[in-house]
């Protein structure tokens, strides 16, 4: 890497942490928490001694009972302010449902919570089973892959991943948070992304500026698109149960459901649109490069061609990730609706498959504007 492209790479990556930093400040200008004053206060322990185990039994029905099992163990704190302090606490194992914790056992690494003047039989509840930990190091072994295989482009990768991961969770959330526009906001997250990734991946340069036009020319119907088709479906972002708990999240001032279905969409399709776009763009640049005397029509036929190639696998990839993240209530309505005109019209699977469809749009656009910029740029 030359003096002029170190430079250039520093001011990319200047400029992002600035956008970040910045971002977070306007974002969190009128951001509030809504967390309550009572809150419970949650800690790692580890699993020392079962000191008691007991069942009781209570009737649910004249004919039907039902069993409650309770564990009491000593366990030893691993954070905050009580680490390495020994207590007490318990697990409750309610049958009623089938599907609940496995009975904790000794050595176990788990989540404890204790709620401030409480009214509960014992200080301190298990929580849930550590699972933060097992996470980090699959992520270590996907950092060691990236720089293992990518090397230098790893680094970048790696560094593109972190600042769109602070885009997402450090600026576009605590906007809609503090009630902002969403519609502004997330389109800006998705120019600020696409700019940030393909500069520092692939440098500033002709390839990267072809890839970034085509990828925005994307995402741009991908939008518009989402606006006619949320006007004309009459949707009300009332989808499932986390979204009923949002609307109540803020009773005086709701947050806007339609547009936080317009931000999925266009969010969730910026990957796949950014990867299509480049990779058209970094093609037809090595071709350019091994045949200079390329026309401008052969430059753009070939990227058409190209484009043909990859747009089978990449209008699957929307799709099948879109069902794969609602497969569990899909099977509900299905299983609990006999009649298929009621649910494809209801707004759960409307939604679901407008993302997988203006998404695969949104692709299947950026391709042949992909290929058309190409041509123009490498002449």
């Amino acid at each position: 890497m030359n003096k002029k492209n170190v430079i250039t790479y520093l001011i990319v990556i200047v400029a992002s942490i600035m956008y970040i930093l910045l971002g977070h400040t306007i974002a969190t200008e009128n951001y509030h928490s809504f967390a309550g004053d009572d809150q419970s206060v949650v800690v790692k322990a580890t699993v020392l001694e079962i000191t008691d185990h007991y069942i009781e039994t209570y009737p649910i029905s004249e004919y039907e009972y039902a069993e409650d099992e309770t564990y009491i163990f000593q366990a030893e704190i691993k954070s905050g302010e009580l680490d390495g302090t020994i207590i007490e606490a318990a697990q409750s194992l309610d049958y009623i449902t089938s599907v609940h914790l496995r009975p904790i056992e000794v050595g176990d690494k788990v989540l404890l919570y204790t709620i401030p003047g409480g009214m509960a039989e014992h200080e301190w509840l298990l929580s849930d089973y550590q699972r933060f930990d097992q996470m980090l190091m699959l992520g270590a072994v996907f950092v060691i892959l990236v720089l293992l295989i990518g090397r230098w482009q790893g680094v970048n990768t790696l560094i593109s991943l972190i600042l769109t991961c602070l885009a997402i969770f450090y600026v576009f959330i605590p906007a809609v948070l503090a009630g902002e526009s969403i519609y502004l906001w997330s389109i800006g997250t998705c120019i600020y992304v696409t700019f940030m990734t393909l500069f520092i991946v692939n440098g500033v340069n002709r390839k990267s500026f072809a890839a970034i036009l085509g990828c925005l020319a994307g995402i741009m119907v991908a939008a518009l698109l989402t606006l006619y088709m949320d006007h004309s479906l009459i949707l009300t972002g009332l989808i499932d149960e986390n979204s009923i708990l949002l609307y109540g999240l803020r009773p005086d001032e709701p947050f806007n459901l339609r547009a936080i279905i317009f931000a999925a969409i266009i969010i969730g399709s910026m990957g796949a649109i950014m990867d299509v776009s480049i990779s058209i763009a970094a093609a037809l640049a090595e071709l350019k490069e091994k045949l200079p005397q390329i026309t401008f029509k052969e430059l753009f036929t070939s990227g058409m061609n190209i484009s043909r190639d990859i747009m089978g696998t990449m209008a699957n990839t929307l799709i099948l990730a879109y069902i794969g993240s609602a497969l569990a209530g899909v099977l509900l309505m299905v299983a609990y609706n006999s009649s298929m005109l009621d649910l494809f019209n209801r707004e759960m699977i409307i939604v679901e498959c407008l993302q997988a469809l203006v998404g695969s749009i949104g692709i299947l656009m950026a391709l042949p504007f992909t290929a058309l910029i190409c041509a123009v740029l490498y002449q």
